[in-house]
This record gives C-alpha cells, structure tokens and sequence, in this order.
C-alpha cells in the first residue's frame, strides 16, 4: 500500500516553522538590490549587461541572508513586530552593504556595481522587509476575532505613567482589548498619544467620556495608588457603571510576584491598604540573616507569613511550633518548595505544654523568636475563659521562659489593640501576656519585645472571609453595629513591620503599629459587596445585629497611661510600659495555673483581674467592660 501523500506546506513547515518567513525575506533582498540597480540606471543609463539572476544577485542574497540572521531577525514574531524589528532590518541593511561590497569586491573588484548602489541599497531594503511585518501586525490587530465571532472589548485606561503604557502595549498585542483612551490627571498631557491612543481628560471626567467613548471595559494602571486614590478611583468606576479591572499592586510588582500587565480584579486590600512600608532593610537582614529563628504559630495567618519573610532573609535555620497539624503541613510543604536550602524544622505540639516547648527549644537553639500563637476570636473565646488564659497567656509565659533558659536574644511577642483598655477575654489575656514579657524582660538576658496591631485583612477567621461567604451566598451582610470600626493592614505589611521592630527593642518594650485611619464596617462591608459586581441593599443587604459580647465600638491603640513616642521608623510608636511587682505578678499567674489546671474558671476571674484592675465582668453575662483606671500598674 503507497504511503500517503505529503502535502507540500505540511512538508516546509516540518523541515522549519519560519522557512516561509526566511524564503520571504530572501526574495525581498533579491526585490530590493534590483529595484536599486534599476533606480540608479533609470537616472545614469549605459547599464552593464547582466542577468536577473546572475552570479552577482546570488552572492547579494547570501551573504544578506546571513546578516539577517546574525542579526536575530528571526528570533521575533511578525504578529510583534515593532521599532526593534525595524532597527535590526536597518542594521541587517548597514552590515549587508558592507559585506556584499567586500563579496563583490573579491568575486569582479566592483566592476559591475556603482557605488550608490551600496548606498541606497539599505534603504530599499529596510522598505521591503519593514512594510509586510507591519502590514501584518496592523491586520492581526485591526481584525475581529472570527473565532468567537465578537469585535475586541472597547476600554479606558486610567493613568499615563509606565504602568499605563505598558499595559497598552501589551494590549496592542492582543485581540481581546482595544483601548480607546487614556485618563490621567496630568493636565499637561491632554492632546498626547501613548502608542497611539490618545490622552482624553482627567479622572474626574471618567463617567462622561466613558459614555462618549463607549467603553465596555476601565482598566486601573495606578499601581503605586493609596488607598484614598483607589477608593476615589472606584467611586468614579462605579459612577460610570463599567466594569473595571486594575494591574497589580507596586509591591507586588517588585516582589515578582505579578507583572505589570496582569490585570486583576480590584480586591478589598486595594481599597484599604496604605502606602508601601519604607522599610530598614539593611537593619533588618543584619539581625536575621544567618540567625536561628523560631515561630510559634508559625502555620497561622501571621505566623505563615513571619514564616515567608524570615526564610527569605537567608536564616540559618527555621524551626515552627503549631498546634494545627494541617497547618504545620501547609507552611511546611510551602517553604521546602520556594526553599530548598532552607534547614526547616517542624514540631507539632501546644506552645502551653512545657515539654514541648522545652524539647522544641533545646533541639533548635533559636537566637530570635516570634511568638505568634495565640487564640484570637473575639466571641467564641468569650465563653471559654480557661482556654484562651491557657494558650494566650500560660503559652506566653511557657516559651518565654524555656527562650531564657537556652539564652534567645530577642523574643518578640505579637500582641493586639484589643489589649488596651480590654473588655473581652481575648483581649485581657493578650494584655496580660504583655504585662509578663514586659516585667520578665527586666529578669532576663533575653530581650522581650512586644508588638501590637489591629486586624489583618483577610487573615483566618477574619470579617473579611466571613463577608466574602456571605456575599457568595447572595447575603445578608451581617455587620454588628453602624458605627462599629476597626483598624486594618494587610498581612505581608503586618509582618514587616514587626520585624522591623524587630530590630529596634532592646527588651521591655511595647511597640504599636501605625494603623492609619480605622475603617467603619460598614464601608468595608459596601465595598467587598461592589466589588463582588452588586448593588448593597438592592443585590446583598446589610443588616445589623448588634455588639457582640466582648466587643468594642472603637479600638485604641494605646492605654491613656501609656505615654508613647515616636521611633526612627515613622510607622512604629513606643508605649512605655506599666511596671508591677514581679513577686506579685508570679504569684498571680501560679493561682491562675492552679486553676487551669483545676478547670475553676471562677478562681481564673479573680486572677485575671488582680492582674487587670481595669477590667470588670458582668456575672451574669459573663460579658466584659470597662471601668475607670484606679492605679497605674496593670
């Protein structure tokens, strides 16, 4: 049986995918050096005889050939052709010139070829080779996808910077996008064209040429927007009613992480995030690099990413402590697969149990550690005083005296805004681990630092989550109170800051972070509810339910007794602490061991609020509040 016949354009793609490309090109140079000949004797007549095809058009194409690809003329793609193709045909003419002169040179010493030829000929050629590429590409560009059989979505982009143009070049490149117009708030670039889309107007003016331009689509190009620019860029989306997307945020881009083109949907941390952390790294990485590090909690929300940041700073090794086995699991997998070199060490276990902890310590030998571990949700704990007293508070006495036995340098403890002024169970204990790392301190070669911050965005167990869920699953949005806020930051900068603080304490310390303005829920709870492309009270509704048990309307920062400085780092402020008899604070937590112990929750109240005179119970609620501050030790 004969072997089926081969179809010719099948057979050249096989033997080179770009022959055709090739076969163009040479047919080009052999086009160009004839149509100069022809040029330069149509004005000087008396041409030499001499055959199209001839010895001498040979060598012109070989040698030209050879420049084109030396140049890497074909290493591009004609659907990207642009000015760089350009200026390597100009230069494949240049170089070509001079070495089909030396060809000729040797082959018949010039005697056929007049020396404009040489001249004009790169010109020609640049003419032959250039116009098919961008013909080419402006058709690809210009045409409608046939396939889906829909035109290119029509879009505005917002900002002119070099986020913008290259996001338009990219989109130039692509049939799904076609922008339409430029917004920016430069005045002096009206009337200007970025890759031939023109600059339109200003931002403010988004609602009415979006209309004019019908734009299907916006397109954010402000990666390095604050919070307040993007909230006031969304409203104006949102004003519009076209659906928007925006490029990645400017540390993300230069963590590499995401490209500049990338287009995302705009999520809530754009709204609410702050401008990039200025950082002291070189402090930074000369207290942790080459150090023993040691987290506990290491595979929560907090504690993954001190985790992420540390094992990038070039530790010598990393020990996590994390009582969720699938949580150990994740952090473990993660960082053996971005690290490979990184000497990793898990241990699962409870940070409240001394033999672990002890075990932990002595094998890992940690010169700095983050103690992240802590229960954190507000309600839930505020019923279950004996576990959250336990891990919050006995944990942080339990590693911060097994970190002073092998000798640790720094141990920072993460605390919370909800320790100033507690009026939850989750917030007391925190206080009271504060009030024993900062007293231990003073008892210790070890420095005991504590950072305290608010919420995290998204970060487990948060509201942001929770309204997420609520939003998917067409609502209501539950939001506690009206006026209820909180302050936010986003986990990568979170931990940032802590290790910066890191650095700056020399034990004893509390240091708060700057958190910026608080955020009504509310507000939070309309924009994740835009965001997710519906209405708030028409699509998703919001109802209040009033304060939960343990709640506060506002947060603070700092107690009214804690007079507090700046630092060198603009984001961290230093509250001095409130001092008070070791033997007594010692003597407190040994009852309150007891009573762990004994499961006598009542016993564990009284304890608590000898260690907190300004924290009060409902008894018959079980509910916290505030009363006034009678003495200034905690």
């Amino acid at each position: 049986m004969p072997a089926p016949a081969v179809h010719p354009r099948k057979l050249i793609a096989a033997i080179h995918p770009r022959l055709a490309v090739v076969l163009h090109d040479l047919a080009m140079v052999w086009v160009a050096w004839i149509a100069t000949n022809a040029l330069r004797y149509s004005i000087v007549p008396n041409a030499p005889d001499s055959s199209w095809l001839s010895i001498e058009t040979a060598i012109v194409v070989l040698v030209q050939g050879l420049v084109l690809w030396w140049t890497g003329l074909y290493k591009g793609l004609w659907r990207f052709a642009s000015l760089p193709d350009l200026w390597n045909i100009l230069r494949a003419g240049i170089f070509g010139a001079l070495g089909i002169a030396i060809a000729l040179f040797l082959y018949n010493r010039l005697a056929t070829v007049p020396r404009a030829v040489l001249v004009i000929y790169p010109a020609f050629l640049v003419v032959f080779l250039g116009v098919p590429r961008l013909a080419y590409r402006y058709w690809k560009d210009s045409r409608f996808d046939l396939a889906r059989g829909v035109p290119p979505k029509r879009v505005l982009v917002l900002g002119a910077g070099r986020a913008g143009e290259t996001l338009i070049r990219e989109l130039l490149h692509e049939n799904r996008y076609r922008p339409v117009g430029i917004l920016d708030d430069n005045t002096a670039l009206r009337g200007a064209k970025v890759h031939g889309v023109p600059v339109l107007g200003t931002l403010e003016q988004l609602p009415q040429l979006a209309g004019e331009v019908a734009a299907e689509t916006i397109l954010i190009a402000m990666p390095s927007a604050g919070n307040t620019q993007m909230q006031r860029v969304v409203g104006l989306c949102e004003e519009a009613g076209v659906q928007f997307r925006t490029v990645p945020r400017l540390q993300d881009v230069v963590a590499g992480r995401m490209g500049f083109a990338e287009l995302k949907e705009v999520a809530i941390e754009d709204l609410l995030g702050r401008d990039p952390v200025q950082l002291d790294w070189t402090a930074i990485r000369t207290g942790l690099s080459g150090k023993r590090v040691l987290v506990t909690g290491g595979g929560g929300s907090i504690g993954a990413e001190l985790c992420r940041q540390v094992a990038r700073l070039g530790v010598a090794s990393l020990t996590v402590l994390e009582l969720s086995e699938f949580n150990l699991y994740k952090i473990e997998q993660e960082l053996k697969q971005e690290f490979p070199d990184l000497l990793f060490n898990a241990v699962l276990g409870d940070v409240a149990d001394p033999a672990v902890c002890e075990r932990a310590f002595a094998q890992s030998r940690p010169q700095i550690v983050f103690h992240a571990a802590a229960f954190k949700h507000v309600p839930l704990l505020q019923t279950q005083l004996r576990v959250a007293f336990r891990n919050n508070v006995i944990g942080t006495q339990v590693a911060a005296q097994a970190a002073d036995r092998v000798g640790v340098d720094a141990f920072v403890m993460i605390s919370t805004d909800k320790a100033v002024n507690p009026v939850s169970v989750m917030g007391a204990c925190k206080r009271a681990a504060e009030i024993f790392c900062q007293n231990f301190s003073a008892h210790s070669k070890t420095h005991f630092i504590t950072v305290r911050f608010g919420n995290v965005l998204d970060s487990a167990g948060s509201v942001v989550p929770l309204f997420r869920e609520q939003i998917r699953s067409g609502g209501p949005v539950t939001v506690t109170h009206p006026e209820i806020s909180r302050y936010f930051m986003t986990i990568p900068e979170a931990c940032q800051l802590i290790l910066q603080a890191s650095v700056l304490g020399y034990g004893g310390e509390i240091f708060a972070l700057d958190m910026g303005e608080p955020v009504k829920i509310s507000y939070l709870a309309e924009q994740m509810i835009r965001l997710a492309n519906k209405i708030p009270g028409r699509d998703v509704h919001i109802v209040y339910t009033g304060l939960r048990p343990g709640e506060k309307l506002f947060e603070e920062l700092f107690h009214p007794q804690e007079s507090y400085s700046s630092t060198s780092h603009t984001k961290i402020f230093l509250a001095q602490p409130r001092s008070m008899s070791w033997e007594l604070l010692l003597a407190q937590l040994a009852k309150a061991a007891v009573a762990v112990r004994d499961y006598d929750e009542d016993a564990l109240r009284r304890c608590l609020t000898n260690l907190l005179p300004e924290f009060a119970w409902h008894e018959e609620t079980n509910d916290a509040e505030v009363v006034p501050i009678v003495r200034s030790q905690a």
